[in-house]
């Protein structure tokens, strides 16, 4: 069993190594392989620095509005039974059951100057496309599913006891939430958050067909490190680029590994 179970485990690394460990190890190597100081001075170039404080600023926007929807949405496919409930249910998969370009080609037909919305909002001085406000859409769509997927299982396995008494007693819908329903979904949400920002930092397909790739305007650190790559060939620039958005998905990663295992001493200490 003990040859076998080392067999299975020695599989998985080379897997992984080869898929995922050989790649990031390459791209540290590129990436500083210039010195510290030629990598630097590729990460802190304007066009570099603005499509980073894009990303982070899209980000400080679709995780919070994503939040609150998922949250809402959660308790309302949790906890209530309405007409429309399994459609809800499924509308909130898509982002994950189609390509972001498709998300992105969807949102062009609509907010273009010739779609539904595109022209009425034109008349008000709202452009989508080609603006930050197009990638903020574009990013807020692929990442809409996160919360909710980690919050309905939760609200599904501690039940309406706690809630119901907490009725019983005179407490108010919000007096509820704050301090029964959020505490016992609190580390689902911020499992969800995390997730959010893992997709929202690293989304490239959707925001691509939105943003027009403008320089200085709509690109993110992804289109960025795209653009860098198939239009300018700056090689060393793409890696720089391209270690400091895997430097900060490996933070997001490590938040995720650290909410996993509490998630599991909570379990453990509830079992």
């Amino acid at each position: 069993m003990n040859r076998n179970r080392w067999a299975v485990r020695a599989v998985v690394l080379v897997y992984l190594g080869i898929l995922i460990g050989l790649p990031v190890v390459f791209l540290v190597i590129k990436a500083l392989g210039h010195g510290l100081p030629a990598f630097w001075g590729e990460v802190t170039r304007p066009d570099a620095l603005l499509a980073l404080k894009l990303s982070v600023e899209v980000a400080a926007i679709a995780v919070p509005v994503n939040t609150i929807v998922g949250v809402g949405a959660a308790i309302l496919i949790a906890r209530h039974n309405f007409f429309g409930k399994r459609l809800l249910d499924t509308i909130f998969d898509v982002p994950i059951a189609i390509s972001p370009i498709i998300i992105g080609v969807a949102l062009v037909l609509a907010y273009s100057r010739i779609g539904w919305f595109g022209a009425p909002l034109a008349r008000w001085g709202i452009m989508v496309l080609f603006s930050p406000l197009g990638v903020v859409m574009a990013t807020m769509a692929v990442s809409l599913p996160y919360v909710l997927r980690s919050v309905v299982p939760v609200l599904l396995e501690v039940g309406i006891d706690e809630e119901q008494a907490a009725r019983t007693l005179g407490a108010g819908p919000l007096r509820i939430f704050w301090h029964v329903t959020l505490p016992a979904i609190r580390w689902a949400v911020m499992y969800g958050v995390t997730l959010t920002l893992a997709r929202t930092l690293g989304e490239f397909g959707a925001v691509l067909v939105v943003s027009g790739n403008i320089s200085g305007v709509t690109q993110t650190l992804p289109i960025y490190i795209y653009d860098s790559w198939d239009q300018r060939f700056d090689v060393l620039g793409t890696y720089s680029g391209a270690l400091v958005l895997a430097m900060m998905s490996m933070a997001v990663l490590a938040v995720l590994a650290l909410l996993r295992r509490r998630e599991r001493r909570l379990r453990v200490d509830l079992a």
